[in-house]
């Protein structure tokens, strides 16, 4: 709640800002640009396309803020990046709208198109970027006065942990961490901490303390001989909304994984698995939504040809569907058209081979071209799926995935996929150890995740589909 509404401190101001915006800019154009082009002054007329643009040019503002990801961050904004940020946002935006609305006024001189440009691009900046610099400078002083803190839990219990928490509390400028809490990796009759700050209990429950104390940002403070459990803990924290940091030590300074984002913050490693930009996660959403319609028109005689021979290759239903787990662990109904015979799983969940009696020869045709999946893309207008992603599995298999490879829950930080460099790369699997040799592929596409990489998954998809490569 508190979030929200400092977010709607930048909203508000953003909106004003716009909104002053145009109609300092309409008064200019009105006052200076067209009598240079008439040749006399114009009354100051505020008419009906005025008022409908002071709604719809500050509406839009918004908009391109939201897609830059401005909102997203409600705190912890550094004045620097928010400068450049805003610079970009604003240039991109006074280019739509040039072209959108001025590139057809009337004007004297060619030149008066620049001093537009200019003009709109300044006061559009100025006047938006003053009040950001006025409320992000009050938040980071009353961080750093520790007026405003953010509830954070330390996950270990020696001395690094006690080392952490004593340079926080000595610290003359706050970094805003408040701890109300210490977790344990390894079970012992007493820990260093105890006597600092209070036990709230074992790794193992830590998404329930998350929930019940309201935590914002986790620091892992284990041991150096502890450092191999770090990727489980990690495991256990995929899905929490949760800032994460780790304490580094010389080897992770020395290779470069560690960045200084504050003078007077301590230097940690920030785990940051959205390496997305956010504009490119909300055009990726757009592409899903705008290829998946262009493909069910058409593929539509594609639908109805697959149809007719689901349905005379054997009896039973056109489409199988059954559920599977997406995008934080939420189940959803899959759609495909049926390629195996009715009752196939009637024993419980098995993956399919090569030699699967099960398959229909129509069905073994729809697989190696991967046909049978495009159903899918009303899974992908419904929001359950993306049309590249990791594949999504039914959590028969998950469970026993994750018993080997327990990192198996990253992938389920994001949509699933109708395609993914795993199916493109190794194909489909018949067992749960082929499941795990071709989760790595998968892991290293979400760490590298791009809207580049997504259009080359793409291309290799439909070279796959014509080359019947798909078993």
């Amino acid at each position: 709640m508190q979030k929200s509404r400092h977010n709607f401190k930048y909203i508000f101001f953003d909106f004003i800002a716009a909104a002053i915006t145009w109609t300092l800019f309409f008064s200019f154009r009105k006052l200076y640009i067209e009598p240079q082009k008439l040749g006399y002054d114009i009354p100051l007329e505020f008419d009906t396309k005025f008022y409908a643009a002071l709604i719809i040019i500050p509406v839009f503002w918004l908009v391109l803020h939201l897609l830059s990801g401005y909102y997203r961050v409600a705190y912890r904004k550094s004045r620097l990046q928010e400068l450049g940020q805003t610079l970009l946002t604003t240039l991109l935006g006074v280019i739509i709208i040039f072209f959108a609305f001025i590139l057809d006024d009337w004007v004297g001189q060619y030149k008066h198109y620049y001093l537009m440009f200019l003009t709109l691009f300044v006061l559009q900046f100025t006047i938006t970027y003053i009040p950001r610099l006025i409320i992000t400078t009050i938040t980071n002083k009353r961080v750093h006065a520790r007026k405003l803190l953010f509830n954070t839990l330390i996950i270990g219990c020696h001395k690094k942990a006690v080392k952490l928490l004593e340079e926080v509390e000595n610290q003359k400028i706050s970094s805003g961490l408040k701890f109300v809490g210490f977790v344990y990796v390894d079970e012992q009759d007493e820990y260093l901490l105890d006597n600092l700050l209070p036990n709230l209990g074992y790794i193992d429950d830590v998404e329930q303390i998350i929930a019940d104390y309201k935590i914002e940002e986790i620091v892992i403070a284990v041991e150096s001989r502890e450092h191999c459990k770090i990727k489980n803990i990690i495991n256990k924290l995929q899905g929490t909304k949760v800032l994460i940091k780790v304490i580094p030590d010389m080897y992770d300074i020395l290779i470069g994984k560690v960045r200084m984002s504050s003078i007077f913050g301590m230097p940690l490693i920030e785990i940051n698995h959205n390496i997305m930009p956010v504009w490119q996660q909300h055009a990726k959403r757009l592409i899903d939504v705008l290829l998946s319609i262009l493909a069910i028109l058409i593929l539509l005689p594609v639908y109805i040809v697959l149809s007719i021979g689901v349905k005379l290759s054997s009896s039973g239903p056109i489409l199988y569907s059954h559920y599977r787990i997406g995008k934080g662990k939420k189940p959803f109904k899959i759609y495909k058209f049926r390629s195996m015979f009715v009752d196939a799983e009637k024993n419980g969940p098995a993956l399919s081979s090569k030699t699967d009696s099960r398959v229909t020869k129509f069905g073994r045709f729809m697989r190696k071209t991967r046909l049978d999946e495009i159903p899918q893309f009303f899974n992908v207008l419904k929001g359950d799926m993306s049309i590249v992603g990791p594949r999504p599995e039914r959590q028969f298999f998950i469970d026993q995935i994750v018993e080997n490879a327990p990192h198996y829950v990253h992938l389920l930080s994001v949509r699933p996929g109708i395609t993914s460099w795993g199916q493109v790369k190794y194909g489909y699997a018949e067992n749960v150890t082929q499941m795990i040799e071709r989760l790595k592929y998968d892991i290293i596409y979400i760490e590298n995740r791009s809207l580049y990489i997504d259009f080359k998954i793409m291309i290799y998809t439909v070279k796959i589909i014509f080359q019947g490569k798909g078993m």
